[in-house]
């Protein structure tokens, strides 16, 4: 999705245009995910196993892959609700406050006794990071949670789902939602290499980065430019997938649809740190498909909205509005 270079390309016109259409996107988001606080500190390198490297000042930043996802959507002005658990802590208001900021509806989200989800985050000088997971608050989100939640979820145009949720509690969204005819996209991260059959049959599409299609699908994970890409969709089709992304890092992403697939190229940023990249990708997808873009034009904007994001430190934090993002690349 995004490349460390000095100099980025201007985005071409159609995809202006559909990155400011969805403003106007007639369907809404619902994400149910997770809330962190992102403990962030950057340091010259990544330590090796059991090494002690210097770092900055610490950081907390708000995240948690639902969080991030659903404030990606919104800020492109998409109306987003997310559906999750915070803690009892301080940690709560802050997230919850800075989902008020992006513009998501935050009305719904549960409150439970103990802390709030929390990640440990160490960025390199080159962008690259380590996550560590606290779930906190976020294994409180039950399925029964969601259920109680149907009416609203049925209503929506397009439902968002990642694994730092229970899997119980993913199922359930998922099935609820397909039963709704809510088109479903499910991110497998954290990853898990055999998905529940239950989550696969209520799914429409599934994105993954190329080292998870790997694992998942039993690929040689190595160069992508040597992949038969026809032989992947045919065993994401075999998985029980017609439709899927695979993001590529700095390669940019392909998006499979009924046995066919399509390149998308990689917007070129000088990257700071490509936290949250992925989750903000995720969003404008979400976003796209509410506003009625096809699958492959929605992951087009995502090149150019998440490659915006590894410009600055942190996930929600690094993320733009559209204007910001089209300003960024004009």
């Amino acid at each position: 999705m995004v490349i460390s270079e000095e100099e980025h390309k201007q985005m071409p016109e159609p995809v202006r245009e559909r990155l400011e259409a969805l403003k106007d996107a007639p369907g809404s988001v619902i994400v149910v995910g997770s809330m962190n606080a992102d403990y962030t500190v950057t340091t010259k390198r990544l330590p090796k196993p059991g090494e002690t490297v210097n770092g900055g000042a610490m950081k907390v930043l708000p995240g948690g892959k639902g969080a991030n996802q659903a404030s990606a959507a919104a800020r492109l002005g998409v109306n987003v609700q997310l559906l999750g658990a915070v803690g009892e802590d301080s940690n709560a208001d802050f997230l919850l406050g800075k989902l008020d900021e992006a513009g998501v509806d935050t009305a719904d989200i549960l409150h439970v006794e103990g802390p709030s989800g929390t990640t440990v985050i160490t960025v390199s000088a080159e962008g690259e990071n380590t996550i560590v997971y606290s779930p906190g608050s976020n294994a409180k989100a039950s399925a029964s949670y969601v259920q109680s939640h149907r009416t609203t979820i049925a209503e929506c145009a397009v439902l968002g789902l990642c694994l730092e949720s229970p899997i119980s509690t993913v199922i359930a969204a998922a099935q609820t939602a397909h039963d709704a005819g809510v088109t479903v996209l499910l991110n497998d991260s954290p990853f898990m290499d055999e998905l529940p059959h239950e989550l696969v049959e209520a799914t429409d599409i599934l994105l993954v980065n190329q080292h998870e299609a790997a694992q998942l699908l039993g690929l040689p994970d190595g160069d992508v430019e040597s992949l038969d890409w026809y032989e992947v969709a045919e065993r994401f089709t075999d998985y029980g997938f017609d439709r899927a992304i695979v993001t590529l890092g700095a390669s940019g992403a392909v998006v499979i649809e009924n046995g066919r697939w399509h390149r998308v190229s990689a917007a070129q940023v000088n990257a700071v740190d490509t936290t949250g990249c992925g989750d903000s990708f995720m969003g404008t997808v979400l976003a796209g498909l509410a506003a009625g873009h096809t699958l492959l034009q929605s992951a087009q904007i995502g090149s150019y909205v998440s490659a915006y994001a590894a410009t600055k430190l942190g996930a929600q934090s690094a993320y733009g509005t559209a204007e910001e993002v089209i300003a960024y690349f004009s």
